[in-house]
């Protein structure tokens, strides 16, 4: 019997756990992927506004494995690695023609994220030692052990089918992490023809409202002490920003206290992501089609502070408002339930935002004066008086609204073809 199949690539996340002399080796490595970058940037942008005068792949090419012979702080970075810095630099002009993404930029030592890539899974040869450890093969490091949380494909039994193609080593405030590329191969995922439908509310003081009448919520990210030891490390910050001169590099002192300032926050942030991997992936398997608002999330959390001539008003609320809204990271959201429920064979559709918290969900009549308080509606339409908490509400209509959408997102196609994520094979 046939089967339809296709390859679903992911990636999967773990901490490394390397020797005081693989993090200098690694942190150089970064380092010197960072320059290349930098050095490409440069090189691009001297021709200007002429194509005629930027040099090609095969000369830029060229020149990075010259320039790895005669500098030996450019040699510890691998050819390989070197190589992808030229394609994901050539990607990124391309997404910018495209529309896709804004120009690339020079990469600062302190604002970018280091990273080195391994762009053959072969290369890995990824073994698991026990049930806590996995250990991989880094080209000029060795080998490294990282933490083992679920089976990779092709690499034990109970894993599924398919292979590592690939992996990139990223350097967070916790530590050296590694992110592998898999591919693993699946059966077609059938649209689901039978299943609910239901609309979400994204806010701040409720993360989600369904349309259902439930919620779903979290606690604050940090708890009471390391939110009281965050603040005291911004004001230290503070303090020692005072004392720098403006244009040389800061002290060490001040370095060390804005590294545990990121320590603190991404702390929060991996706690943010586990709930929202949790939450939606439960969303995902109750539902068949998810409704969400197409929200203009970076219009609404920008600065309200105006212009010297033209001064903001309520600029302190307002940066208040935008920190929660950013801290919940809708976007991620969104972007995590569409591709569980490509999964699940759901689809994810947006609808426009417009008016969805001011009209009753009962009548659909937009009353002034309806929305009382931050969490009680009461329809003021002649009537109706229709009384529903406010985010319900909102939901409800954004479940209504289903019919006039504007994007549907990663949604499973007839005929067997795989989701856009995906490209498809076929399998006996």
């Amino acid at each position: 019997m046939e089967r339809d199949l296709v390859r679903r690539r992911r990636g999967h996340k773990a901490p490394l756990d390397l020797t005081p002399e693989q993090v200098v080796a690694l942190d150089d490595q970064g380092h010197a992927a960072r320059a290349v970058w930098n050095l490409l940037h440069d090189w691009w942008t001297l021709a200007g506004k002429c194509p005629m005068r930027r040099a090609s792949l095969a000369l830029a090419d060229q020149h990075i494995r010259q320039a790895r012979i005669e500098l030996p702080w450019l040699s510890v970075l691998p050819a390989q690695a070197a190589q992808q810095v030229l394609k994901q630099y050539h990607r990124a002009w391309i997404n910018c023609w495209e529309g896709r993404a804004a120009a690339p930029n020079f990469k600062s030592r302190l604002r970018s994220r280091m990273a080195v890539d391994v762009p053959q899974g072969r290369d890995l040869q990824v073994k698991r030692l026990n049930r806590r450890w996995g250990q991989c093969r880094v080209p000029k490091l060795g080998l490294v052990r990282f933490r083992w949380i679920k089976d990779l494909p092709g690499v034990t039994k109970s894993g599924a089918a398919g292979r590592i193609t690939g992996a990139r080593l990223v350097k967070e405030p916790h530590g050296w992490y590694i992110v592998f590329r898999t591919e693993t191969v699946v059966d077609t995922v059938r649209p689901k023809t039978t299943g609910t439908v239901v609309g979400i509310d994204r806010g701040v003081t409720v993360p989600l409202a369904l349309s259902d009448g439930s919620k779903r919520e979290h606690g604050p990210w940090l708890t009471d002490g390391e939110t009281a030891r965050l603040v005291r490390l911004e004001r230290k910050a503070a303090r020692q920003r005072r004392s720098c001169t403006p244009g040389q590099p800061v002290s060490n002192r001040l370095t060390r206290t804005y590294d545990q300032i990121a320590r603190y926050r991404a702390t929060a942030k991996r706690r943010a992501t586990d709930w929202q991997h949790k939450t939606t992936a439960d969303l995902a398997g109750m539902f068949a089609v998810v409704v969400v608002e197409d929200l203009a999330i970076a219009n609404m959390v920008r600065s309200a502070r105006g212009t010297v001539q033209d001064p903001g008003t309520n600029v302190r609320q307002k940066a208040g408002l935008s920190r929660a809204i950013a801290g919940e990271a809708w976007g991620r959201t969104v972007e995590l339930l569409a591709y569980k429920l490509a999964d699940r064979g759901g689809h994810l559709i947006k609808v426009p935002a417009r008016g969805t918290s001011r009209r009753c969900s009962a009548c659909g009549l937009t009353t002034p004066g309806s929305r009382t308080t931050q969490a009680r509606f009461a329809c003021k339409a002649p009537g109706c008086g229709y009384v529903i908490n406010a985010d319900t509400n909102a939901a409800r209509n954004i479940e209504h609204a289903a019919g006039q959408a504007v994007a549907g997102l990663l949604s499973p196609l007839d005929d067997g073809d795989e989701a856009s994520t995906s490209s498809g094979v076929a399998s006996t």
